[in-house]
């Protein structure tokens, strides 16, 4: 399914989708991606779990900035780091909700000198800002 298929979302949107946190453990479907900052997809995870719901990367041929926002000094490692679609790397983000208990996923590929790797974080809503840039 090309980005052109979802629903381009926003920093609301996200908010209306996320399922509140409230602590109960991951189903077995989505339990291998404990992800509250950005980690590597388990290469043992079966991808079928997880439907595209949703996409943060703007139409169009204009490149996505590499701006990140850490206003707070977090880091883009970091768990409490904030989810601003207009930065990078949510802005190259597609949107994954777990077929089972509707957990709430950002994925992107991350494309280095030698490498591809898709990466994976859990949406946070308290985590989730629509600062711009």
């Amino acid at each position: 399914m090309s980005d052109s298929c979802v629903p381009l979302l926003t920093a609301d949107d996200l908010l209306r989708i996320a399922p509140p946190r409230n602590g109960a453990a991951p189903c077995p479907a989505c339990a291998a991606l404990v992800c509250a900052g950005w980690e590597s997809v388990p290469g043992s995870f079966e991808r079928n779990n997880l439907r595209r719901i949703g996409s943060l990367r703007r139409p169009g041929g204009e490149e996505p900035m590499l701006e990140e926002h850490h206003p707070h000094g977090t880091n883009g490692w970091s768990a409490d780091a904030p989810i601003a679609p207009v930065f990078f790397p949510y802005n190259r983000c597609t949107v994954w909700q777990c077929v089972r208990c509707t957990r709430v996923f950002l994925r992107y590929t991350e494309y280095g000198g030698y490498y591809q790797e898709e990466r994976i974080r859990e949406l946070a809503p308290e985590l989730v800002t629509d600062a711009a840039q």
